[in-house]
């Protein structure tokens, strides 16, 4: 038995097929999808979403082709290897638009691929003398861990390209049938010059197509710069029947079709990192309308490069970090926050110091939490709106207004993490000042505050199950990085402690700083000395140079 998911533009409708074991559980998904709400607090229905558009090159207003509903695809990983930061920043961003569309009340149905049939993964299979598929599927499942620590919710649907070859198959078909493709001995070749809006994406012009740098060199196309639908079969690789002969799709076709096949040729949101925009984004366009002239995404949306010394971080340069590299050293959520302290659509420059102030500053940010729920779980207040002083009412008020207006305005990130800085400094007011201790309805402002942090958290995929548990877990990364344990720590604050009692300032200053170095910071209060990780003092130090 197999199920049909969507319908879409006759004659060209591809249905797809799902396996018989798999039917009962996607079928479920699929009712689901974009029937029921999966937004427990939508937003101020006053506010508008504005996204950039690649294609019309301004930010548009958001507005779906289905009231209340939004169909979302995003290009995938090919899985060859692990996945780099550059991948994380791409899923991260799209990650906080699915979230934000949520907030905002819409339906969503979020499609995300898997490339499992691929140059790349032949060739890394046949080096480690593997089996494509299997390999391709053992880094599917890396990739999923990834997205786990990284707080990425799972998409509605993840299609590999080996499970819908009946789809790409048909949709090549079609485009054969409506004249832009070509048969040469076992290979299809789309026909550019047949598609006379080619390039509007990219605002590329056909003459800047050389065939060699983003295309492959074949004598044999009409077009330098036609590029491949089919691949005939080649010894050693994997390869499916087809009405052409025994082959694989290329690369760009996979996408089409298993957009189409579930969420039509017509939706919403298609995107990617910015390095696909061409050509891979510009070619589906080609292929998706010569399939279906009723072909229509309405907003393309790409997120800039991760950079290393200014230099686009990936694997082919080999200048890349693993996200597990980096995860390593760092706890995803400070991973998290780093892509998300600049523009999506900005480069980011990739460094230790940017790293460490991540890290740094999702302590503050948790331990401040932390420090506010253990206060409030020792008083038990119901909060009406009349009971919050003013200045705490405007407060929360100033920093929601601010993150909706900031998120509405094509996801600026960076204006909401600096505005959470106020809330933050007010709550440990209340908490650790004279006054703020005295102060009337303390703990209804306290509640208030947290809850407005804790949402706006929620939202942005930095809410953590447990605030004491991620502290943990930050001081474990810290002494790794530090390359020292927690123990000798703990002698050093000993050995300060009795420096300092016995007036060996200059000591007791050099074991601070000889911490300082390494990333621990000595806090020291009437209940006696604590440690917290800190930016190295050297990492510092270039931050006040760079500033």
């Amino acid at each position: 038995m197999a199920t049909t998911l969507f319908k879409f533009c006759k004659p060209f409708a591809i249905p797809i097929r799902i396996p018989t074991s798999t039917t009962t559980k996607r079928s479920l998904i699929i009712r689901t999808c974009l029937t029921s709400s999966s937004s427990s607090q939508p937003c101020i229905p006053s506010y508008k979403l504005w996204l950039y558009n690649t294609m019309s090159k301004n930010k548009q207003e958001f507005k779906p082709k289905v009231e209340g509903k939004v169909g979302m695809y995003v290009c995938g990983v090919t899985a060859y290897d692990l996945s780099h930061i550059g991948h994380a920043r791409v899923y991260v961003t799209f990650d906080l638009l699915y979230r934000y569309l949520r907030h905002f009340g819409y339906q969503v149905c979020y499609v995300r691929n898997f490339t499992d049939v691929d140059d790349k993964i032949i060739a890394r299979a046949n080096e480690l003398g593997e089996d494509p598929i299997s390999l391709s599927r053992r880094y599917c499942e890396e990739f999923q861990r990834d997205m786990v620590y990284l707080h990425c919710l799972p998409p509605s649907f993840e299609p590999r390209v080996s499970d819908h070859m009946l789809q790409i198959i048909d949709m090549i078909k079609q485009i054969l049938n409506n004249g832009y493709a070509y048969k040469i001995d076992g290979d299809v070749y789309f026909n550019i010059d047949k598609f006379p809006e080619y390039g509007r994406l990219s605002g590329r012009k056909l003459e800047d197509n050389r065939a060699g740098e983003r295309v492959a060199v074949d004598s044999r196309k009409k077009n330098p710069a036609d590029f491949a639908l089919w691949k005939s079969a080649k010894e050693g690789e994997p390869f499916w029947e087809s009405p052409w002969g025994p082959g694989r799709p290329g690369w760009h076709i996979e996408c089409s079709a298993m957009s189409a096949a579930y969420l039509g040729y017509s939706f919403d949101i298609h995107g990617g990192g910015v390095d696909l925009v061409f050509p891979h984004h510009e070619n589906e366009i080609a292929q998706s309308c010569a399939a279906c002239n009723q072909s229509n995404i309405s907003y393309w949306i790409h997120n800039g490069f991760v950079t290393v010394d200014s230099e686009k971080m990936s694997k082919s340069l080999g200048n890349f970090f693993t996200i597990r590299q980096v995860i390593d050293l760092h706890h995803p959520l400070a991973l998290r926050l780093f892509l998300m302290g600049t523009h999506y659509r900005s480069p980011i420059n990739y460094s230790d110091v940017q790293l460490e102030s991540a890290s740094d500053r999702i302590f503050y940010i948790y331990q401040t939490l932390h420090d506010c729920e253990n206060v409030l779980s020792q008083n038990d207040v119901a909060i009406r709106v009349d009971s919050i002083p003013h200045d705490i009412a405007c407060c929360v008020d100033s920093f929601q207004d601010i993150f909706m207006s900031a998120m509405s305005d094509d996801l600026l990130t960076p204006v909401v993490l600096a505005a959470m800085s106020e809330p933050l400094k007010t709550i440990n007011d209340l908490l650790h000042t004279r006054k703020g201790k005295k102060q009337e309805l303390r703990i209804e402002s306290l509640t208030a505050l947290e809850k407005i942090i804790r949402n706006v958290l929620t939202v942005l995929g930095m809410m953590p199950q447990s605030y004491s548990e991620v502290l943990q877990q930050l001081r474990e990364k810290a002494l790794k990085r530090a390359k020292i344990t927690e123990d000798q720590v703990l002698k050093k604050i000993e050995e300060r402690t009795a420096a300092r009692r016995n007036k060996e300032f200059e000591k007791s200053d050099a074991i601070r700083k000889d911490l300082a170095v390494v990333g621990i910071a000595l806090m020291d209060s009437a209940d006696g000395t604590t440690w917290r990780p800190a930016v190295p003092l050297a990492l510092q130090e270039q931050q006040v140079v760079a500033t």
